[in-house]
């Protein structure tokens, strides 16, 4: 690779070192003439098209820069196109004024705007149509300040002096902004985009050189195409070519400059301000502080005023998309707290849940073992013969209590995750219809309307059977209790399959929660004392949860209550493997 980079810099001395050999050798005139023009019009084209094949394989603002740097190189190209046009093809002298060197003043302009991306950073949050924007305010001010200083007396008044004098001056304040960004970049940037920096810089450094030169000699009648002051602007020009297949050579992608975006912005920012607010200014200077004629102090006037008009629009264009993204961030801003939010109720439910369940695991375990000490005892006096019926039946009953107590404590066990129920594959439309069956009976009985809108065909889910019909009824239960106090009401439940979930809704007309947000607490209950122990909604949390899925509570606006439950679907390879089991079977 080095080999190669010596190889293209030799090769850039070599042509300038041939280019100083043949210009002087050549007597002034048109083979001299035709011999610069060309060569320095084809060197030129040579950079624009070198550069748009960087832009090409390129990508993002990388692509961008290159495509600027190629914009203001086929400017630059054209102006000297014009050049030979008039030199070589037409052979006339080029008129004064020129009409390239409104091109030739306004070709800084992109490369201006490509410096100012800054492509060796990493790419930033912001919309291409912003980089537009900015692009067009900067191209819109410098084209106010060229019709505001230059021409007046390049096409209105016709002093060939004066527009020479702003000319020059203003093109070198364009070229000395442009060198001065490139050297801040090449002095933060790093590796390669450091190296690209640099030529740069001397390529546009030796360009401002020459193209001062070249004016000042203009203005003496000292120039002629092919002297020696094109030796520097070819250098300029080949030095250019060197630095763009440098960079197709490096391909540089981005860095990380921490630390450097938000200042860089703030200044940006600034400088478009000043550039904004320096229009009224001039225009004022041209009004009252000038001492030119009316007709262009009027010109310079409807100059500032058209400026002013057209950057406002673009302002007031920046601002409403600037606006708009605002309001996205906004929104985004709120369902990310709402998100938030909903995450750490979980969080904080779960945490409920696990120390209530260490606390039931604990108590169920101290409880189990004198259980099973009444069991055996109940079992091994039931089995003598020297008892009488009574007592049979008395030691039957303690039997069948403390089953029914060791079943409680079972219960209370896969509460606490101690023992889970095995999970299978679930119809969750049957099982809706099996506790609705069960309960139907009893919501009639105390005037309360069941309407059902279970959608057929619903995919099975991987649970345990049990635990979610405990689920179903826990939560009808609920409702015909609020509905009671009503004194009846309606009851619906509907099951539909949203993507990979399924989303079953059980709603009441009743008086809906006081606190849905707490339903889910352990303990917590709206029923009188001796009626609930709080624990209910708690478990069907828990089952809801270690089921993989999520579980709501809301009112209604109408009036009533509202729980969603949403249940992920089985993965066809399990629903695969029971099929096959089943069939085995």
């Amino acid at each position: 690779m080095n080999i190669s980079r010596n190889w293209r810099l030799m090769v850039v001395i070599g042509v300038v070192l041939v280019y100083a050999v043949v210009s002087p050798s050549l007597s002034p005139g048109s083979s001299l003439t035709y011999f610069s023009d060309t060569v320095q019009f084809l060197l030129f084209f040579s950079a624009s098209l070198l550069m748009l094949g960087n832009a090409v394989s390129s990508r993002g603002q990388i692509r961008l820069f290159w495509a600027l740097i190629a914009a203001g190189s086929f400017m630059s190209t054209a102006n000297l196109g014009l050049w030979t046009l008039y030199e070589v093809v037409l052979r006339r002298p080029l008129p004064d004024p020129f009409i390239g060197d409104v091109i030739l003043f306004l070709h800084i302009v992109p490369l201006m705007a490509a410096v100012a991306l800054r492509p060796h950073r990493l790419p930033e949050e912001r919309r291409p149509y912003f980089i537009t924007l900015n692009f067009l305010m900067l191209l819109v001010w410098w084209v106010f300040v060229y019709a505001f200083v230059i021409f007046p007396d390049q096409y209105v008044t016709r002093n060939i002096a004066i527009y020479t004098r702003n000319y020059d001056l203003l093109y070198f304040l364009e070229n000395l902004a442009l060198i001065t960004i490139l050297a801040v970049l090449a002095l933060s940037a790093r590796g390669t985009w450091r190296k690209i920096y640099w030529n740069l810089f001397v390529s546009f450094a030796l360009y401002t050189m020459s193209s001062e030169q070249i004016n000042s000699a203009i203005s003496h009648g000292r120039y002629y195409s092919g002297s020696a002051y094109d030796i520097p602007f070819v250098a300029s020009i080949l030095w250019l070519l060197y630095a763009g297949a440098l960079a197709r050579s490096l391909k540089p992608s981005w860095e990380a400059c921490p630390g450097k975006g938000e200042r860089w912005s703030s200044v940006a920012t600034r400088l478009a301000m000043l550039a904004i607010l320096s229009l009224p200014v001039m225009g004022f200077w041209a009004w009252f502080g000038s001492n030119d004629s009316y007709r262009l102090r009027s010109l310079r006037l409807m100059v500032s005023l058209a400026a002013i008009l057209a950057l406002g629009v673009f302002v007031f264009i920046h601002q409403y998309l600037l606006d708009r993204e605002l309001v996205k961030l906004l929104a985004s801003s709120r369902r990310s707290l709402e998100n938030l939010e909903r995450l750490q109720t979980q969080i904080v439910q779960k945490e409920k849940l696990a120390s209530l369940g260490q606390m039931v695991a604990g108590a169920a375990h101290e409880i189990s073992q004198p259980l099973g000490a009444i069991l055996r005892y109940s079992e091994l006096l039931a089995a003598k013969d020297s008892l009488d019926s009574s007592q049979q039946k008395m030691l039957a009953r303690i039997g069948q209590q403390a089953q029914r107590t060791q079943e409680l404590v079972a219960g209370l066990l896969s509460f606490a995750q101690q023992s889970p129920g095995e999970k299978t594959l679930v119809d969750i439309g049957s099982l809706l219809g099996r506790a609705l069956q069960m309960e139907t009976l009893r919501m009639e009985s105390k005037k309360i309307h069941v309407t059902t809108q279970i959608a057929p065909g619903l995919p099975p889910i991987l649970g345990a059977a049990n635990q979610l019909f405990q689920c179903c009824l826990e939560i009808m239960g609920n409702a015909m209790d609020a509905l009671e106090e009503s004194g009846g009401g309606t009851f619906s439940v509907k099951a539909w399959q949203a993507g990979t979930e399924i989303l079953i809704n059980f709603s009441d007309s009743g008086p809906g929660m006081r606190e849905p947000k707490r339903v889910f607490d352990p303990f917590y209950t709206t029923k009188p004392i001796g009626k609930g122990a709080g624990l209910g909604l708690s478990v069907v949390y828990g089952i809801v949860q270690d089921h993989q899925g999520q579980i709501n509570c809301e009112n209604l606006p109408e009036g009533g209550a509202a729980f969603v439950l949403s249940l992920p679907i089985a993965r066809q390879e399990l629903m695969t493997e029971d099929l096959a089991e089943a069939a085995a079977t």
